[in-house]
């Protein structure tokens, strides 16, 4: 995407605008572009001061996928145990507000503008800083949550993790989970050059919890290059289970008979095994009772992660947008048992390898619907239409084309089985395109009063 000029006729906004006005202006100066490096947004920190610095720990997570629900997780248990949670995470589904959450619940707009004001104050002071969308919303919404002083402030890492803007914080405690490949145009061709720069968020001296079960080797060698505490799964930590109930020990702590989380999904136990490990490194400073890990896990709800909506035809809502959550989705898919018919809505960005996303789901979809989505980042309906009648091996298999994810949906609708299921994944931007009015809960017509 190419940035806009500036619109100098219009002045930027005061501490009095709404939320609204203040994204607009964004855009205006720098769009949606992806930009890397840390030196802008610290030289406007470094004007902000004090307001930017957090007196409380800071947990960073970073990885591929796994990213959100670890966070969530992470929030959910330490409110059980009775702390201020602070959670800064991108992108969003629906609402802009939901990258700042305070003890849960997203901040009110009226609340993030007067650190959006602040930031823009700092950055114009003296000679203009230009900064991101993502690194001036980054510092204005943690801005905003330290404001509120948190006992404890979870961040989740945009992309990568050494260039991006939430790297600008020292994690007490840094997390890697799954690494795998995708943006790679910025963080380079492999798992070993991803992996360097997720671990770019590791810090002397102080714990790395890596969930991944097989990391990159350069992860690892990051880590003890800086002389991190290193946290390996399957060393440092390790869990097993059945089908009722799962266990987890780590250094000197473990749990037993653990209900698995309510977050759905092959790979939750894996995020939940290094949500523990973490909760074991902080112990001495944020100490949690057992209870509260139980109830965390057990309460823990995060939006369009492999989300499950019951209802005729039932609902499944996913984020999966590179081949490995893809990958995923299709194991998830198949565990939910049998299903006469499997639609699926699906939109992604124009950058994102979609080939073997299709490949994987191939065998479980019998009617596509591909959307166009609201950016010019996106990949047009027509090419994944393209790219999935050049993939498919399926013969009884249709697809069809529509505006957006919501006519998507309309027309998987009107065409389902009662019996069957609607599978929506790809973007954010596709799973938020359906949530726009609310959480769907679908009744097939002949059902319907």
């Amino acid at each position: 995407m190419t940035t806009p000029p500036v619109d100098s006729a219009l002045p930027p906004p005061d501490a009095t605008a709404p939320l609204a006005r203040w994204l607009a202006h964004l855009e205006r100066l720098h769009g949606q572009r992806i930009t890397l490096g840390l030196e802008r947004v610290q030289a406007v920190a470094r004007r902000l001061g004090d307001a930017v610095q957090p007196r409380c720990p800071v947990i960073t997570v970073a990885g591929t996928n796994g990213k959100g629900s670890t966070c969530a997780m992470l929030e959910a248990i330490y409110r059980q145990a009775g702390y201020r949670t602070g959670l800064y995470t991108s992108p969003h589904l629906v609402d802009f507000e939901e990258r700042a959450r305070l003890d849960g619940v997203p901040m009110a707009a009226g609340d993030l503008v007067p650190s959006f004001a602040a930031v823009e104050a700092a950055r114009t002071a003296g000679e203009a800083i230009a900064l991101s969308y993502f690194e001036f919303t980054t510092l204005a919404l943690v801005h905003a949550l330290l404001a509120r002083r948190p006992d404890v402030l979870i961040l989740e890492v945009g992309m990568g993790g050494r260039l991006d803007a939430v790297n600008l914080w020292d994690a007490d405690c840094a997390v890697i989970t799954s690494v795998d490949l995708d943006h790679m145009e910025y963080l380079g061709p492999d798992r070993e050059a991803i992996g360097y720069e997720k671990a770019g968020i590791v810090r002397t001296g102080r714990p790395v919890v890596v969930s991944d079960p097989v990391p990159p080797r350069s992860v690892i060698d990051r880590a003890i290059e800086v002389g991190a505490d290193v946290w390996l799964a399957g060393r440092d930590f390790r869990h097993t289970g059945d089908r009722q109930q799962w266990n987890w020990q780590g250094r000197s702590r473990r749990y037993s008979g653990l209900a698995y989380p309510a977050l759905r999904g092959v790979n939750q136990l894996v995020n939940a095994a290094g949500v523990l490990a973490v909760l074991e490194a902080l112990h001495p400073r944020l100490p949690v009772a057992a209870q509260a890990v139980r109830q965390g896990l057990a309460q823990v709800e995060w939006v369009g992660r492999f989300q499950i909506v019951p209802g005729q035809p039932v609902l499944v809502l996913d984020v999966a947008h590179n081949p490995h959550a893809a990958a995923a989705l299709a194991e998830n898919l198949d565990a939910m048992g049998f299903y006469p018919q499997t639609q699926a809505v699906f939109g992604a960005m124009a950058d994102k390898d979609v080939r073997p996303m299709l490949e994987r789901l191939d065998p479980l979809i019998d009617v596509w619907h591909f959307c166009d989505l609201p950016t010019a980042r996106a990949a047009r309906a027509a090419d994944l239409h393209g790219l999935w009648q050049a993939a498919t091996r399926r013969r009884d298999a249709t697809a069809a084309q529509h505006p957006d994810p919501a006519a998507a949906l309309r027309a998987a609708v009107e065409g389902a089985d009662p019996a069957g299921r609607i599978v929506i994944f790809g973007s954010f931007y596709t799973v938020g395109g359906v949530l726009q009015q609310g959480l769907p809960r679908l009744g097939a017509k002949h059902l319907q009063g």
